[in-house]
């Protein structure tokens, strides 16, 4: 197969609400999709129900949907979706190894960056599948309103424009809209930053802040995760757009997410453990993370220190707001 075909059958890794969202959106066009999951009690349900009861109740599973626990399926597919949390990205590639086709693109749909060894979503493919085309799918979105096929617009980012606006044109559909970039870096920093400033805004709304305090964080936060990414080698322009700015706006307003959700109930006085909910909230793992990579490159993150302190234990919600509060007066920038 080669970027001037169309994809005739797409592997979606990963069932969760993002990677079913994804799936009824590109079997929408009538392609075959593959849905893997890595419990077979969950795919037998996805195939006996048709929809995901689990993670996106009351959608159901668009026709050409196939969920699959053979993760050899993916041999077929022409497109490879990678839709784990970016924790368990490295053991999900390495399953890989030997199964997807040369010159099968790899298309990341997580936001994070590696524990321990400070990787970014597009190195760990690099990493375990040499010579796999990569890309990363990120932006303001959330998987009810693409699984029911409301209007969504995100940005695919791949190392070069041919492949960038291919992958575009064969995922997108009438209601899911991709932008197309060859700023990887920008992308996928844009997505895993954003996370961690959604737990510092759903924390003032839960503490009752007021709308003057989220508006704040959500402007002083993305001066914070722009100029880390500017200093990681990414694109100002892509800062602004859907996988910058419009994703941090989406996700540091809505108690849709995960993260903002995490805060919310850190803020109104939860406990870490009980505060989740169950829910992975993948900025809970990002944030130290993102923290040390900034130090790394002289960048100062304020908020974003505050939040891995928080997650930490080592301060608390008062005495964080405290410390931002009393950080010295200075000129914006």
């Amino acid at each position: 197969m080669t970027i001037a075909d169309a994809p005739h059958s797409i592997a979606v890794l990963g069932a969760g609400a993002w990677g079913t969202a994804l799936a009824n959106a590109a079997a929408r066009p009538g392609r075959e999709v593959l849905l893997w999951a890595r419990d077979a009690n969950h795919v037998a349900e996805l195939a006996r129900d048709r929809e995901n009861k689990r993670r996106l109740p009351g959608v159901p599973l668009a026709p050409g949907v196939q969920p699959e626990a053979d993760l050899s399926a993916v041999s077929r597919a022409d497109i490879v979706l990678a839709v784990v949390p970016a924790q368990a990205l490295r053991d999900l590639c390495g399953r890989l190894t030997g199964l997807v086709r040369a010159g099968v693109p790899i298309v990341v749909c997580a936001k994070g960056i590696e524990r321990g060894t400070h990787r970014l979503v597009s190195d760990i493919v690099a990493e375990c599948l040499p010579g796999q085309p990569v890309a990363v799918l990120s932006g303001p979105s959330f998987a009810d309103d693409v699984a029911r096929g409301l209007p969504t617009a995100v940005t695919l980012a791949a190392a070069t424009e041919e492949l960038a606006s291919w992958l575009s044109g064969a995922l997108g559909t009438t209601t899911l809209r991709l932008y197309h970039s060859t700023d990887i870096r920008g992308v996928e920093i844009g997505g895993a930053a954003k996370n961690v400033l959604a737990i510092a805004c759903g924390i003032a709304a839960g503490r009752g802040l007021g709308a003057s305090a989220s508006a704040a964080l959500i402007a002083r936060g993305f001066s914070e995760l722009a100029r880390f990414a500017v200093a990681s080698g990414a694109r100002p322009e892509t800062l602004m757009g859907l996988s910058g700015l419009g994703d941090l706006v989406l996700t540091c307003s809505s108690v849709q997410s995960r993260n903002y959700s995490l805060g919310f109930a850190l803020g109104r006085g939860e406990d870490l453990v009980t505060a989740s909910h169950g829910k992975l909230a993948e900025g809970a793992f990002t944030a130290p993370v993102l923290v040390e990579m900034a130090e790394s490159v002289h960048v100062d993150m304020p908020i974003a220190r505050s939040v891995a302190a928080i997650l930490s234990g080592a301060i608390n919600v008062e005495d964080a707001i405290g410390t931002l509060l009393a950080r010295p007066q200075k000129a914006e920038g």
